[in-house]
């Protein structure tokens, strides 16, 4: 698993986005963590097993009219 000391966190934590980044590709829109887990851009991830987890970026604030 992880080298590093303390270990990154693992692909159920609730930190897992918090792993070290192993292979960053920008220019494709993706990174591998050290857990396994490959980050995309938009926020979404594929998790080692296979499972996706959706996009989660923050909802946009409501811009109210004056």
């Amino acid at each position: 698993m992880c080298p590093h000391e303390p270990s990154c966190p693992t692909t159920n934590a609730p930190d897992r986005e918090a792993a070290r980044t192993i292979a960053a590709h920008p220019e494709q829109g993706w990174s591998l963590l050290c857990n396994g887990i490959v980050l995309f851009e938009d926020t979404g991830e594929l998790l080692p097993n296979g499972a996706i987890i959706a996009p989660h970026r923050p909802t946009d604030l409501a811009i109210s009219a004056a």
